[in-house]
């Protein structure tokens, strides 16, 4: 790591545009180390096999129809540094020009801040899912952070096999809801773009973004759900282990995972999965997939909190 170069790269931070990303990716990468990613033709294969078999028993289970992403890649931190600043700067470069005047001062702080974040979320990220929203092809992608993941695995003192399996069994329920669901992607794309225009008007819609909250809770929700049953019987100690380390860490870590909003995402996975296993304990697991037919199929925030609400109204 070079603080030094990651400090330089942010006060050097230039052009018209609300965050410097070029300086954001080379802050983010000087301040991160890359971790090793010398792999044998043997661990390269694991990972291939744990996609294949985490397709193969959800399309089975869960009953759904979709295809791996043509894009799946075993990467190092630096590798998704590079794939999630480029989505950040697609994403919030749709912000109206009327906010790309900025003092060269507010320009580093938010360079830095991004900086900051995305160095933060390169050491944690084990795997990742990317529809690769406002993009202009069709394909999406799978990520594998092959240095957290060992390092996690370690540290949980789990097995590494079994535990790399489930990360990919998570990764690919993901791959299942947006191939099952077309619609998925371009609802997703039309929130964010609502909340964008919102901003660049200078104003704040909670409604926007509660609306995405309550597409997300549905999509880490079920993908815990089809992660956890397509696994196998024996996953209870991997969750319980990594829920632990989520909740401890020291005082920089918990204030990185609050300003950062993983808390949140935490409380998705969970109103999610209680949502979804209240619905198939109640009937079955075709009635929970019945959520990606159509985004009118998506349950409102009382039906996330009440399931029978929804499972009335799918019956109606």
């Amino acid at each position: 790591m070079n603080f030094y170069r990651a400090v330089r790269a942010v006060a050097d931070a230039s052009g018209t545009e609300p965050i410097d990303w070029s300086a954001v990716t080379e802050s983010a990468k000087a301040g991160t180390k890359p971790g090793d990613l010398d792999l044998t033709p043997k661990e390269i294969e694991a990972y291939q096999n744990d996609v294949r078999v985490a397709r193969d028993r959800i399309r089975s289970m869960g009953g759904v129809a979709f295809d791996l992403p043509s894009t799946v890649e075993i990467q190092h931190r630096h590798h998704w540094i590079d794939a999630n600043a480029a989505t950040f700067e697609r994403v919030l470069g749709e912000i109206d020009s009327e906010l790309n005047h900025l003092p060269g001062v507010v320009r580093a702080i938010n360079t830095g801040s991004m900086a900051v974040s995305m160095g933060f979320l390169a050491n944690n990220v084990l795997g990742q899912y990317d529809p690769l929203l406002l993009s202009t092809g069709d394909d999406h992608a799978l990520y594998f952070v092959h240095p957290n993941i060992e390092r996690i695995a370690r540290e949980l003192s789990v097995d590494r096999d079994r535990f790399r399996r489930w990360i990919a069994f998570h990764e690919v329920a993901h791959a299942a809801e947006f191939g099952g669901a077309p619609w998925l992607t371009d609802h997703l794309e039309g929130l964010i773009e609502e909340v964008i225009d919102t901003l660049s008007s200078g104003q704040f819609s909670r409604l926007d973004l509660d609306r995405i909250d309550i597409t997300m809770t549905a999509v880490e929700g079920y993908a815990e759900l089809l992660m956890d049953r397509a696994f196998d019987a024996e996953y209870d100690d991997l969750r319980r282990k990594l829920d632990a380390r989520r909740r401890s860490g020291g005082l920089i870590t918990q204030l990185m995972r609050r300003l950062l909003g993983l808390g949140r995402k935490r409380r998705q996975y969970e109103r999610g999965k209680e949502f979804f296993d209240t619905v198939v304990d109640e009937r079955d697991l075709d009635t929970a997939g019945l959520v990606w037919e159509r985004k009118d199929n998506l349950p409102t925030e009382a039906e996330l909190d009440d399931p029978t609400l929804w499972l009335d109204r799918m019956a109606a």
